[in-house]
């Protein structure tokens, strides 16, 4: 039961941290119906409440040390496509979910291992190429080791030296 609680107060942080999705849907006039979750020990203040109303004068713990995740487009080396990485670190993602293009169409070609302008990107791979390219963030898949390395020294599409690991 204690890492129950555990975990409702840092999913209790996270929410304030990361901030939450305004509700768009109806309300149920301060009825719950069951299904909604309740987070026990956190408070308004701070986010606008005025003290008194409803709300603790205490002050809530800050969650500025807690990282919230940004998805990003990676190369999945086993599919030969990109797919959002919902988690990762140390130049690879953990977890992949649904396909995606980069937001500047640099993708990794497999099949000559070098980056190109996609002109026609589907589902997450490549259906026409375009000429030789370098993500923005110099961020590069290697096909020796299968990791994220930053590229110190790009040329023609392909890196020629990599450096430490970065988020892919």
């Amino acid at each position: 039961m204690r890492h129950v609680v555990v975990i409702t107060v840092v999913l209790g942080l996270a929410v304030t941290a990361c901030g939450h999705p305004a509700a768009t849907g109806p309300t149920t006039g301060g009825k719950t119906t069951g299904s909604e979750a309740t987070v026990v020990g956190t408070t308004a203040v701070g986010r606008g409440a005025t003290p008194g109303a409803g709300a603790s004068s205490a002050a809530t713990p800050s969650a500025r040390d807690l990282g919230c995740p940004a998805p990003t487009c990676a190369f999945h080396a086993g599919a030969g496509a990109y797919f959002t990485c919902t988690s990762g670190g140390g130049g690879a993602c953990f977890h992949f979910g649904p396909p995606c293009t980069p937001t500047d169409a640099c993708m990794f070609d497999p099949a000559d291992r070098s980056y190109k302008q996609c002109a026609k990107p589907v589902e997450g791979s490549c259906h026409q190429w375009g000429a030789a390219c370098a993500p923005a963030s110099k961020c590069m898949f290697s096909p020796q080791d299968g990791y994220h390395h930053r590229c110190e020294d790009v040329s023609g599409g392909t890196c020629k030296r990599y450096g430490a690991f970065c988020a892919p």
